[in-house]
């Protein structure tokens, strides 16, 4: 799945350099993670580093995209050969 970013961020900017993917942008109101580039860092880290570094634990995954770990990988692979 994809992760996404609650409506309980605080907008502290810790998130974004974390995300390897650079999935992670300043919306409208709060930070947003581009689904289409999130593979909840598979391929990079064991653990997606914005839910690690959040401080409000505002990143859950997304239900609405589920994703297994092998389609998060092909992902990763179509991501770094770009």
């Amino acid at each position: 799945m994809a992760l996404m970013i609650t409506d309980e961020c605080i907008n502290c900017d810790v998130c974004e350099p974390e995300c390897p993917n650079s999935a992670i942008s300043q919306g409208a109101e709060i930070y947003e993670i581009d689904p289409n580039k999130c593979t909840e860092c598979v391929g990079h880290f064991d653990e997606p580093q914005c839910q690690q570094v959040c401080p409000v634990d505002c990143i859950p995954l997304d239900p609405e995209r589920p994703e297994t770990k092998e389609a998060l990988l092909v992902k990763y692979h179509k991501l770094v050969a770009a």
